[in-house]
């Protein structure tokens, strides 16, 4: 049997059309991390997963991207703090399912070149 085994997601590419607005996006809008810039291309980290903003390199790459969920631990807070910065939901939040250990909580949103990208929160009730 091999020893091969993926561990978790390394690098998630996401299409772009003007580099400078979606480098002002995803830095101070998201407030991601920016990692560096190599002329077209910028690098942002989240948690364990770098995001490469590029343009498309081939005709057949050139469409919007995966949803992305971006986790974190206070839905309501985060949603309003990136509406003061700008950005734009589509929706509200929203219970999407309770769980036997969690509810989970979703809204979305569209970054400065269409994508379109999602929250997500997992709110446990409170210890007893």
């Amino acid at each position: 049997m091999s020893s091969f085994a993926i561990t978790h997601i390394g690098q998630i590419a996401i299409n772009i059309k003007e580099v400078d607005r979606a480098v002002d996006f995803y830095q101070n809008k998201l407030g991601l991390p920016m990692l560096f810039r190599a002329g077209e291309l910028a690098f942002f980290q989240s948690g364990q997963t770098r995001l490469m903003l590029s343009k498309p390199s081939k005709a057949e790459f050139d469409h919007p991207s995966s949803i992305l969920y971006f986790f974190v631990s206070d839905l309501p807070s985060a949603h309003a703090e990136m509406k003061s910065r700008g950005v734009e939901f589509t929706d509200e939040p929203h219970l999407v399912a309770k769980l036997p250990d969690h509810d989970l909580w979703m809204c979305f949103f569209q970054d400065s070149e269409g994508n379109t990208l999602g929250l997500m929160s997992e709110v446990r009730p409170p210890a007893k």
